[in-house]
């Protein structure tokens, strides 16, 4: 099952760049986020995402890739989608915001994880529905 999460991100991304609006990205650094550490305040990051301001920019399922400088100097970002806490329009501060928490992609979980991540699947699924059908 896929999250929605990367969806809503690439969706307010291009409603941005369609809109003539700067992207903004807010990431949760975690040990699987490579990004410049120097920039990091408070275990978070804001990234321009904006045509000018990165290249090469891959948005996948299970995570966002580009190349950017910082101050001058190249660097190679890799964001798991799980690390996207926002992006919103710097003009307008509208956007998408999402809870932190752990990876919810499937392919984001680490091994010996998945198998107790499918049992709690299963378990929330056979779960007696509390709603009554009514004629």
């Amino acid at each position: 099952m896929n999250t929605l999460r990367p969806y809503f991100v690439r969706a307010v991304y291009e409603w941005c760049m369609d809109s003539g609006y700067t992207p903004y990205l807010m990431v949760l650094v975690d040990e699987q986020t490579l990004v410049p550490m120097d920039f990091v305040q408070n275990g978070e990051i804001v990234l321009n995402l904006g045509g000018k301001a990165v290249g090469n920019l891959q948005m996948l399922n299970d995570h966002i890739a580009f190349s950017a400088r910082f101050s001058g100097v190249p660097h190679n970002l890799y964001i798991p989608m799980h690390a996207v806490s926002g992006i919103y329009a710097k003009e307008t501060g509208q956007g998408m915001f999402f809870e932190a928490g752990p990876p919810d992609h499937p392919l984001e979980t680490k091994p010996g994880e998945a198998s107790s991540q499918v049992e709690k699947n299963f378990s929330a699924k056979t779960k007696k529905n509390h709603l009554k059908l009514i004629k």
